[in-house]
């Protein structure tokens, strides 16, 4: 569970990598928290939906060169989270 940015290895913990590759097979798909709570921890996570922030913010840090400015997740207001560089 690994990728390369800039020629170097990222390791991804396992629900990083299910939550980049959920996104990033729905390109521009806007997902809900809720959404994505299910499709990586699955149906029986008992946890807070605010959970899946925490992910997206350590998976940022690890994939986007300027996590604050993100161009690959980026966060849709109200709505969720998405992958793609188009504004929703």
């Amino acid at each position: 569970m690994r990728l390369k940015k800039s020629g170097k290895i990222v390791n991804l913990t396992p629900n990083e990598y299910k939550l980049l590759t959920v996104m990033a097979q729905n390109p521009n798909k806007v997902f809900t928290r809720g959404e994505l709570i299910e499709k990586v921890m699955g149906y029986d996570f008992e946890g807070f939906d605010r959970t899946i922030d925490a992910h997206i913010k350590n998976l940022r840090q690890k994939i986007e060169d300027d996590p604050k400015n993100p161009l690959y997740i980026k966060t849709v207001y109200g709505a969720g989270y998405k992958f793609g560089e188009e504004n929703a």
